[in-house]
């Protein structure tokens, strides 16, 4: 693979991809948002998921759109017709305004997933290795992958958190970028500010860190430190938000990355020129700064949560202590077994592999939802 592509031949490389190659199952397994576990493999197949399920695989907000977000959405249809080229500068200078940064330090993606892979295109295409702890969402390092750099993996600590000093320790000279996401999917975990500005100060001066806050705001306002607190001083480092979690806007596809505008200028060479709509881009403006949605979502999510871990807790099963719509836990019997029994009882999670052995990540829904999944899943394991 060559070091450099443009635009245009990327673009046809993506044509000759939809229209000339067959879809395999190892292409569908790199081109996953998250990784798919061998007891995924061996029982879903899509023909498999008819039917309403309670879908607690996706980290999805059950919650979600705000009213303010809705009729925003309707509102907006009558633009439908135009290209939202005024309309994502306007949302591009509140999204600048609540970061504290020039609106040429923000580039806006249909989710931050678009923008993970632009820049594990950007940086895969420079070869050498791309480094994040595991397991962790994984497409920027898929994406870096497909480019052809290889992918640097550290294990969590024993709590299933970010472990930043062996993350550090394993950079070296052929780091193309570091991964950090706090707090992490799938673990729902979050590490203490000071640790991570500190790694994140340290590392950006040896490679690319690139810091996923998908999370960020189901942490109390006053714990909500964010990374874009260091990019106008740190050139080195982008900073990775969504509006699909908290704001429950993860069908709409709106998320967008802070950096130094020469970094965007290189992320942004792999995707659209607009690739947001104008549905999403009003959403978005309606859901920014929506304390009380946000409020009500945190305090039903942990509610719910607690449903879960209280049965954890009781079946004396270890897992990760999650601040987030998200947790991870080993599977007490073989994961497809589980997968499907919970299938044939309404309910999706993940299955996710990790030091050789299944574990399961479950999201987060309603507490209905959770007192429903936790029946089942103590039916199909007992």
């Amino acid at each position: 693979m060559k070091n450099s592509i443009s635009r245009r031949d990327w673009f046809k490389s993506t044509l000759a991809l939809t229209a000339g190659m067959t879809i395999t199952p190892a292409l569908v397994n790199s081109l996953m948002a998250a990784p798919v576990s061998d007891a995924e493999r061996a029982y879903f197949g899509l023909s498999k998921l008819n039917g309403a399920k309670v879908r607690l695989n996706s980290n999805e907000n059950p919650y979600g759109p705000s009213e303010k977000a809705k009729k925003a959405v309707v509102q907006s249809l009558t633009m439908g017709n135009r290209y939202a080229f005024n309309e994502m500068e306007e949302l591009k200078k509140l999204v600048a305004a609540k970061e504290g940064v020039d609106p040429s330090f923000i580039l806006f993606g249909a989710g931050s997933g678009e923008l993970l892979c632009q820049t594990g295109i950007a940086y895969g295409l420079e070869g050498g290795r791309v480094l994040s702890a595991y397991p962790t969402f994984p497409l920027l390092m898929n994406y870096a992958q497909m480019m052809n750099a290889a992918w640097d993996k550290v294990d969590l600590n024993e709590k299933l958190e970010f472990d930043y000093e062996k993350l550090l320790s394993a950079i070296n000279t052929d780091t193309r970028l570091v991964f950090s996401c706090n707090p992490n999917n799938p673990t729902g975990t979050v590490v203490n500010i000071d640790t991570v500005k500190s790694f994140s100060e340290e590392a950006s001066k040896k490679t690319l860190v690139y810091a996923d806050e998908a999370y960020i705001e189901f942490l109390e306002p006053a714990q909500q430190k964010s990374m874009v607190s260091l990019v106008e001083s740190v050139p080195n480092l982008i900073v990775s938000k969504t509006f699909s979690k908290i704001y429950g806007l993860a069908g709409l596809r709106v998320g967008y990355i802070v950096a130094h505008p020469d970094v965007l200028k290189k992320v942004g060479m792999y995707g659209d020129t607009i690739s947001v709509s104008q549905t999403a881009i009003a959403a978005a403006k309606a859901s920014l700064g929506d304390e009380d949605f946000m409020k009500m979502t945190r305090e039903k999510n942990a509610v719910a949560r607690k449903v879960l871990t209280d049965y954890l807790e009781r079946k004396k099963i270890f897992y990760s202590k999650s601040v987030t719509n998200v947790l991870l836990f080993p599977a007490p019997m073989d994961g497809k077994t589980i997968l499907s029994k919970l299938e044939e009882r309404g309910y999706l999670i993940r299955v996710w592999d990790y030091q050789e052995k299944e574990w399961c990540r479950v999201s987060i829904g309603t507490v209905d939802e959770m007192k429903g999944f936790v029946k089942a899943f103590d039916e199909v394991t007992a």
